[in-house]
């Protein structure tokens, strides 16, 4: 099986690349779906604090690796040829899925601060933070988990400050040329 782990900041353009994997029939595992789950389960808005605190609460009881763990067994219940995990956070976890998937490649994707601020406040999502004070926040705790150092492993990059065509087509590119 191929797997395909997507990083990158906040808003920096994983949703868009796994919606496209999605549309050319390639599953696509979303690991924040993991830590969506505990905070429902636990009957809790689904707020960018909720969402924080559960996922500090995961990895300190688990591990750093503790979202990947979780997100392998979703993706062995599946079994797919191929599939995307979207939203790796740490290099704990880039760690763990190499350990456990022998074909496991990293696509960091990039954008800039001012790009993700501009992106929270136009998409609306429950958990976007919309000030920069609380988006450097949000990188903050993200970093806390090894963000920056699992984007530093990563195998490819794609940069997200064109247009969404643009964006489009080097995602096409790349997954087409994964087979």
């Amino acid at each position: 099986m191929k797997v395909v782990g997507v990083v990158g900041y906040p808003a920096s353009g994983k949703g868009e690349f796994s919606q496209i994997a999605g549309e050319l029939g390639i599953p696509v595992v979303v690991m924040g779906d993991m830590i969506r789950r505990k905070v429902v389960e636990n009957r809790l808005a689904l707020t960018d604090e909720n969402i924080g605190a559960a996922a500090r609460k995961l990895r300190g009881e688990l591990g750093m690796d503790a979202v990947a763990i979780l997100t392998a067994e979703e993706i062995e219940k599946i079994d797919p040829k191929i599939v995307v995990i979207d939203g790796i956070r740490g290099d704990a976890e880039v760690t763990y899925f190499r350990s456990v998937f022998s074909d496991f490649s990293l696509l960091a994707i990039s954008a800039s601060f001012e790009t993700r601020l501009l992106r929270m406040k136009n998409r609306g999502r429950s958990d976007d933070t919309t000030t920069p004070e609380t988006l450097r926040s949000r990188d903050e705790r993200e970093e806390s988990f090894g963000l920056a150092r699992a984007v530093s492993l990563a195998d490819a990059h794609i940069e997200n400050e064109s247009s969404r065509e643009e964006f489009v087509a080097r995602i096409r590119n790349y997954l087409e040329n994964l087979a």
